[in-house]
């Protein structure tokens, strides 16, 4: 009877499985066989390219070809209002077909892989030293709504995971639902993003070290205006970590 059970049972699961989870990568269409392949295989992943020469040593911006890490002449001049920044690569090839899947296509399984492959990527860095909490970079209720989820929030919860860090949810709030930045130039970036965003719950990140998660940067402003509503609601010090720098 029990042996009927079990057999029963991991049908209904194997059943589950095809349902909620494609039997043939997403990317490359080749069939998925490896219990530990959903979604995307493992040779796709393979071929997603980290970066690895040079970036300012502050906001994180790639340089083009190698050498030594360094400042970029805006940071020399002007630094930002969070201290680091790291994108794990660039916005292009299979990273940038992985997030478009999660964001667009809503495979929201893909964050917590994302999130193991940004650990992977970054966790020997500076970026984690003396961080207290982890803050995602949050949505407009009604944009969550519409997508079911947000993609920054998964990331930054597994990272929480993965790291041993406290996960500071419902204090960084998206008080104005303004177009998707993808759609602005980087001056109309700034002016959209600007009181964008706003800080409850004061009182739980006063003092501390924060480390912000977004998916993709491209100018920085919507992680200098979290930084800088952050930094005002007494926050010791903003570092931010995203997936793929465009």
């Amino acid at each position: 009877m029990i042996s009927s059970l079990q057999r029963i049972f991991s049908a209904f699961s194997k059943l589950g499985e095809l349902i909620f989870f494609p039997s043939f990568c997403q990317l490359c269409s080749v069939l998925l066989e490896s219990p530990q392949e959903k979604i995307i295989c493992q040779t796709c992943w393979e071929k997603v390219n980290v970066h690895r020469p040079s970036y300012c040593l502050c906001c994180g911006r790639f340089f083009m070809g190698a050498g030594e890490p360094h400042f970029c002449h805006s940071c020399l001049q002007k630094r930002p209002i969070f201290s680091l920044h790291r994108s794990c690569g660039k916005y292009e090839g299979k990273l940038k077909d992985i997030i478009l899947l999660y964001k667009y296509r809503f495979f929201r399984a893909l964050g917590k892989d994302l999130a193991r492959f940004a650990y992977c990527t970054l966790k020997e860095g500076d970026i984690w030293w003396k961080v207290e909490a982890i803050i995602a970079v949050p949505l407009h209720p009604k944009r969550e709504k519409q997508r079911g989820f947000n993609q920054s929030q998964i990331i930054a919860r597994e990272l929480a995971k993965l790291k041993g860090i406290e996960i500071a949810e419902g204090i960084l709030v998206k008080v104005k639902n303004v177009p998707p930045q993808t759609l602005l130039e980087a001056e109309e970036r700034e002016k959209s993003v600007r009181g964008a965003f706003g800080v409850v719950k004061v009182e739980k990140i006063k003092g501390k070290s924060v480390l912000l998660v977004d998916d993709v940067y491209t100018t920085g402003a919507t992680i200098r205006e979290c930084s800088r509503v952050l930094r005002r609601a007494g926050v010791k010090e903003v570092k931010a970590i995203t997936l793929a720098q465009a």
